[in-house]
């Protein structure tokens, strides 16, 4: 796969089957992990996949619940302004992105494989997401989708370091959850605010120097 057509379109992939991911796949996954950068090269990094249907059930509740309060707390006005302008284009982008993480929590158990990511001494997290982003793009060149999220170790970390056996005196954190599962929907470029827009040079505010007002790489005709 051309490196740019996995940058363009490797987006949170929510949906997806329940078909189970071969191994070779998951290999492939984590072996592209553990090539990112470390800082060191301490490779203070360890990786749990986890697809046992019993541990699912345990963990889906506890996803439920923490997707529940994130959305009471944290999420609560963006979705006061969706229901305030249902119409605009921004309150129709975050209902979508609302519906999809929805449906990832309702649908947890049946997601074949989650990757949990933790780490020590990284509080920045500088070592341990470019590791996860390089299972991110492994995944999407083996057609498989993938989606972050942070929501279990924010409000159930305890409950889930359990549930997985994380020996508690390694003082291993919770970085992230990744689920992973041959998506229901199509590959695409994702739609997001020009780089001009969010781009400063040289100083807070100053104009980058260019436009990009189209993603400069395009899907060819045939895909």
């Amino acid at each position: 796969m051309d490196i740019y057509e996995a940058l363009y379109t490797t987006r949170a992939m929510r949906r997806v089957k329940p078909d189970p991911i071969p191994e070779s796949v998951q290999a492939r996954i984590l072996d592209a992990a553990i090539r990112a950068p470390s800082g060191g090269n301490g490779q203070n990094w360890r990786f749990l996949l986890l697809d046992d249907p019993e541990k699912k059930k345990l963990l889906g509740p506890l996803y439920r619940d923490a997707l529940d309060q994130l959305y009471t707390t944290v999420y609560a006005p963006m979705l006061a302004a969706i229901a305030a302008d249902p119409d605009s284009p921004e309150s129709r982008q975050m209902a979508k992105v609302t519906k999809s993480s929805r449906w990832l929590g309702e649908n947890f158990e049946q997601v074949p494989l989650f990757l949990f990511a933790f780490v020590q001494r990284d509080r920045s997290g500088g070592s341990i997401f470019p590791a996860v982003w390089n299972a991110q793009l492994a995944a999407r060149a083996q057609g498989v989708g993938s989606a972050l999220t942070s929501i279990l170790g924010g409000f159930h970390d305890q409950e889930v370091k359990e549930i997985l056996g994380v020996p508690a005196e390694e003082k291993w954190t919770q970085s992230c959850c990744v689920s992973f599962g041959y998506p229901t929907g199509r590959w695409g470029v994702a739609p997001r605010r020009p780089a001009h827009e969010v781009a400063y040079r040289n100083g807070w505010g100053e104009p980058v120097g260019f436009t990009v007002d189209e993603p400069l790489w395009q899907p060819s005709p045939e895909s």
